[in-house]
C-alpha cells in the first residue's frame, strides 16, 4: 500500500505545474502578412474531369500516412477532384499532395504554441491552380492570441476559373460567437467581388451562425442536414455560389476515418460551372 507520504512526493510542485499552464496558454507567433509563408506544389497526375469537393480537418497534421490510406481506399474519397484541408503544416501538405497526386497550395496562419508546428490551410486540385492568396481573419483567439487565416485558390476548369476557400474558424473556446460571425463575413466579403463560381469549405466550428452568413450572402449550404462530424457537432460544411445547378449530385460524411483525425471528412460533388454566354462576357470589357 502506498503511503501518504509517498503519494504527496509523486504530486508535482508548484512551480511544474505553474510552468505547464503557462505552457498551454503560451501566445502563438503569427503570421499577420497576407503573402505568406506560402508553400505551394505541382503533382497532379491526372487531370479532373468534374468537380467532386472533399473538406477535412486533419488534426495537427498528425496522422498523414492514415489520412493518405483513407483516400486511397474510402471510395467517396478516392477521386476527388478538389480538396480542402485543415490544421496542416507545410511537410504534411507537401507528403499528401505528391503522394495522392495533387498540385496545392498552402498557408499557415501561426505556429500553433502546442505542436510548435505550422498551423493553417490547404487546398489541393487536380484541376491546375492559377492563383491564390492569403485572408487574414479578424479577431485573435482569447489567451493564445492566435490569429486564423483561410487559404484560397483559384482552378482553372473549362468554363474559367473557380475560387476555392479552405477555412477554419476560431473554436468555442477561444472566441464568442459573433467573433466566428466576422470571420464568415471576412470570407464572404472577399468572395463578393470574384466573378465566377466560389465554393467555401471547412470547419467553421458552428452551424446555425455561419449558415446564415453565407445563406445571405447568395451561397447555397450543399451539404445542408447530413449529421455530425465531430462528436455530436456539425461543424464542417461546404458551401456554393454561382453553380448553374447547386445542389449536388451526391454528398455524404465518410464514417470511418481511418484513425486520421478526430473529424470526420465531408465529400460533395457539384455540377461543373456553366460556360458565360459570349454576350455576357463581352460586357464588362465594353464598359470600361
Amino acid at each position: 500500500m502506498m503511503t501518504r507520504g509517498r503519494w504527496r512526493k509523486r504530486l508535482p510542485g508548484p512551480g511544474v505545474v505553474l510552468a505547464a499552464s503557462f505552457a498551454a496558454c503560451a501566445p502563438a507567433k503569427n503570421y499577420p502578412d497576407p503573402q505568406g509563408p506560402r508553400y505551394s506544389g505541382t503533382y497532379a497526375r491526372e487531370r479532373a474531369s468534374g468537380l467532386k469537393v472533399v473538406t477535412f480537418n486533419i488534426r495537427f497534421a498528425r496522422r498523414i500516412d492514415r489520412t493518405e490510406e483513407l483516400f486511397h481506399n474510402a471510395d467517396h474519397l478516392r477521386g476527388a477532384d478538389v480538396i480542402a484541408l485543415q490544421e496542416m503544416d507545410a511537410p504534411g501538405t507537401e507528403t499528401l499532395a505528391k503522394e495522392l497526386g495533387y498540385d496545392y497550395v498552402y498557408y499557415p496562419s501561426a505556429l500553433h504554441p502546442k505542436t510548435h508546428r505550422d498551423f493553417g490551410n490547404a487546398v489541393l486540385s487536380r484541376w491546375p491552380i492559377e492563383a491564390d492568396h492569403k485572408l487574414v481573419l479578424p479577431h485573435l483567439s482569447g489567451l493564445r492570441r492566435m490569429a486564423r487565416s483561410v487559404t484560397a485558390a483559384d482552378p482553372r476548369l473549362p468554363a474559367g476559373l473557380v475560387r476555392v476557400y479552405s477555412v477554419h474558424l476560431a473554436t468555442p473556446a477561444e472566441l464568442l460567437p459573433q467573433a466566428r460571425v466576422d470571420q464568415a463575413l471576412a470570407i464572404a466579403e472577399d468572395a463578393r467581388g470574384f466573378p465566377g463560381a466560389v465554393i467555401v469549405a471547412g470547419d467553421f466550428n458552428n452551424r446555425d451562425l455561419v449558415v446564415r452568413v453565407f445563406e445571405n450572402a447568395d451561397f447555397t449550404w450543399v451539404t445542408r442536414d447530413l449529421g455530425a462530424t465531430l462528436r455530436f457537432f456539425c461543424w464542417d460544411h461546404v458551401f456554393a455560389r454561382g453553380l448553374e445547378a447547386p445542389p449536388p449530385r451526391g454528398r455524404g460524411i465518410v464514417a470511418d476515418n481511418n484513425g486520421a483525425s478526430d473529424h470526420l471528412p465531408v465529400w460533395v460533388e457539384l455540377p461543373l460551372p456553366a460556360p458565360k454566354p459570349a454576350s455576357l462576357q463581352a460586357a464588362p470589357a465594353a464598359s470600361r
